[in-house]
């Protein structure tokens, strides 16, 4: 195992929170435990319990809006508190694990342990010197796939986890399969009759294998393999075409040969079904990486070792390239969620939601330039699924055409019912175009247009043409009501008035839609002018909200009156200095309030885009010095490793990256903003919104940047020298010395 492409532990994980991660974005497997109790928590995205939200709709106000956008305009600040039907708050369905393999080796000892995990394979190993286990889910199969060699083993599905609630109705049967068993776990969740069933194959290499309900005891084999998947279902689930699909994977294995030919062990058979999964794993994981030129003594440290030394590049090596692979393993049915795709509590915080007002947002930011399309897939595949309930919340909520995305989602539903008088997120309308940055970059980076995200981005536009209507003394359009998430004017309320998020985002989304229809450009461009510009406060810094009177409140985590910053292009420090230099301003009266780890980063994330190193490098120094990752290298919501979470965890490469290197369609910045401490280093495989990939070489007195540019195109070459242009030829590289950056 490479020292940057992977971590360990000398010692085992004794809370699941520090338990190694594999994932192929629809099956997760966290492995923690002791060598006499291995136990592998299995996930999947689909799983979240029924909680009554799953019947929840949207609030009908379409009806009462025009009485609220009076009230506002007139003065009233607080008339939002009140466009509400009356509900109480409903979460979203939360989501839950699905059970635990338990691996008992009686009489197993911790001489010789270790514990890992390979980030180019995905594969999970711990090992002593009696025994070794992997485990790995396969990205070509669709399986969790575990290989254990033990003189003695005892395999069970247990679904005792934390917060597992009472009520749930649980099934177990083991049968006889060839020479080893089926293990079958069925789970009904209470007054519902929705359900999910686990099913485990453990197929041995010679030994033997006793039934002891509810698992299996296998003893004196060469080795055993285990395949295990989980279905969500309603009705009673044949399980039989599902044990015999996982027997299809390993036809040869613990079987009588029909030919004079060896069987195939189940050790062979883990590495067929390891090499089938690695071609795709590694080839996504591999095609960007970052050097810092680190010691190669602490490069070798166990993870929990490197973390006691926050300024260490070896650090930030090591979490750079476990967020693409922890970000790589969470994306595929779904997006990655608050916890990525993994947790062992049945109480998520937050319900363990797809949060759209921030936190899917920042853990998706690196998605195109990192080179993860799998991760935009999932995003748009989720996005495409969810448009009719987007169509209805912009319906019921706003009386308009268009689509209106929701706050939070449990990827079953994407309708909007969130209502809480400190978070009325009903009222927020700049999700949509939020959600679509993602997917717009990623069609600027291969150079071609996404029917799915261009249908998205004309519903948005439609949106806005039956939305803004009300104007103001100057004839401008006003966005009424307007919400910043998740925060209020100091003088006012909640739900308020032309939020500058709100007006950056309806403004991008309107010239975007117009880019990707041009029949419909003119309409679209022509609505857009008619918003109004930002406000700079009395302070000098981008108000976080455009109408006059509304008075900023700093002390917040959440930056998102910067959004035309990070992630638009609509405020840079080249085309508009003065607006960038409010924006800078807002930056450094900004409070930290909670120390959520996701507001840390997104201070560094725009403090990237202003060319601020030394404010990067502070908030890189908030989140590294604040024990806000566990051993595994996920992260935690607040410092002190407090609530499971994967914000830091995935958002970690987008800043390094964007700290190095920017791109618009027709911009490259280099090293905009690196922090002192990081004086050397390479950053190989990224990818430029203009269609190039670029590598990156620097030292404390050059760079070198090597394009490889797939279209002819001119773009603007921007570094601390100034600007000049740059011309590039499709399939020619371009090599680019910097002495002076």
């Amino acid at each position: 195992m490479n020292v940057i492409h992977g971590t360990w532990e000398p010692a085992p994980a004794t809370r699941w929170e520090d338990g190694f991660l594999s994932g192929n974005g629809h099956h997760g497997a966290l492995l923690f435990g002791a060598p006499d109790d291995e136990r592998v928590v299995v996930t999947h995205h689909t799983l979240v319990r029924p909680n009554g939200s799953e019947h929840a709709r949207p609030p009908r106000l379409a009806a009462e809006l025009p009485a609220l956008q009076d009230r506002l305009l007139a003065g009233e600040l607080d008339a939002a508190e009140r466009f509400t039907d009356g509900r109480p708050l409903q979460w979203v369905q939360p989501f839950h694990p699905a059970f635990q393999i338990r691996l008992r080796r009686p009489g197993a000892t911790t001489s010789g342990y270790r514990r890992s995990v390979d980030f180019t394979t995905g594969v999970l190993r711990t090992e002593c010197e009696e025994w070794r286990g992997e485990v790995f889910v396969s990205r070509a199969d669709d399986v969790i796939v575990q290989h254990v060699q033990a003189a003695d083993l005892v395999v069970s599905l247990d679904h005792r986890l934390p917060g597992a609630p009472h009520g749930l109705m649980v099934g177990q049967s083991i049968v006889r399969a060839a020479e080893g068993a089926l293990l079958t776990l069925r789970v009904r969740y209470p007054d519902s009759d929705r359900r999910y069933t686990g099913i485990t194959l453990v197929v041995p290499t010679g030994g033997r294998t006793a039934l002891v309900p509810p698992g299996a005891r296998v003893t004196g084999a060469e080795s055993v393999l285990l395949l295990t998947r989980v279905v969500r279902h309603t009705s009673e689930l044949d399980t039989a075409p599902h044990a015999e699909a996982l027997r299809d994977l390993v036809p040869e294995v613990g079987t009588e040969p029909e030919s004079d030919t060896e069987p195939e062990s189940a050790s062979d058979a883990y590495a067929r079904l390891l090499d089938r999964h690695t071609a795709l794993h590694r080839a996504a994981y591999e095609r960007v990486t970052l050097d810092l030129g680190a010691d190669p003594a602490e490069r070798a440290l166990p993870g929990s070792k490197l973390l006691e030394r926050p300024d260490s590049p070896a650090l930030l090596e090591r979490l750079f390239a476990a967020g693409r692979y922890h970000l790589l393993s969470a994306a595929g049915l779904f997006p990655p969620r608050l916890t990525g795709l993994w947790t062992g509590d049945w109480d998520t915080a937050w319900s363990g939601a797809f949060t759209n007002d921030a936190n899917v947002n920042l853990q998706t930011a690196s998605a195109a330039c990192a080179v993860l399309p799998e991760v935009t897939a999932a995003l748009a595949s989720l996005i495409d699924r969810q448009l009719p309930d987007w169509q209805d919340n912009a319906r019921e909520i706003f009386g308009a055409r268009g689509v209106v995305a929701p706050p939070h989602s449990d990827g079953e539903s994407g309708l909007t019912y969130h209502f809480e008088r400190e978070y009325p997120l009903h009222l927020w309308t700049a999700g949509a175009d939020w959600l679509l940055k993602p997917l717009v970059d990623h069609d600027e980076t291969r150079g071609e247009q996404d029917p799915r995200t261009a249908r998205a981005l004309a519903e948005v536009a439609l949106f806005y043409e039956d939305f803004l209507t009300r104007t103001d003394a100057d004839g401008q359009l006003v966005v009424v009501p307007s919400y910043s998430p998740e925060n209020r004017p100091a003088n006012g309320s909640w739900g308020a008035i032309n939020a500058a998020m709100d007006l950056s985002a309806a403004r991008h989304a309107l010239l975007t839609a117009a880019a990707y229809h041009p029949e419909r450009a003119e309409a679209w461009r022509a609505l857009a002018d008619r918003l109004p510009p930002h406000r700079i406060n009395a302070d000098g810094a981008l108000a976080e909200w455009a109408w006059p009177g509304l008075d900023d409140t700093y002390d917040h985590r959440h930056l998102s009156h910067l959004y035309g910053v990070w992630p638009l292009d609509e405020i840079t420090p080249y085309d508009t200095p003065d607006l960038a230099r409010a924006a800078h301003r807002a930056l450094e009266l900004r409070g930290a309030e909670n120390d959520s780890a996701h507001g840390h980063l997104h201070h560094a994330l725009v403090a990237a885009r202003l060319r601020d190193g030394e404010r990067v490098a502070h908030a890189l120094g908030q989140v590294l010095g604040g024990d806000f990752f566990h051993t595994s290298l996920m992260s935690a919501h607040y410092p002190n490793r407090r609530t499971y979470n994967a914000d830091a965890a995935h958002t970690l490469p987008a800043v390094l990256i964007e700290m190095l290197v920017q791109s618009t369609p027709d911009r490259l910045v280099l090293l905009p903003a690196l922090p002192d401490r990081y004086p050397q280093g390479q950053l190989r495989g990224v990818r430029t919104r203009f269609g190039a990939a670029l590598d990156l070489t620097w030292s404390p007195t050059e760079a070198t940047a090597v394009l490889r540019p797939t279209r002819t195109h001119r773009v603007e070459l921007r570094t601390s020298s100034g600007a000049e242009p740059l011309e590039l030829v499709a399939g020619e590289d371009h090599v680019l010395r910097l002495e002076a950056w």
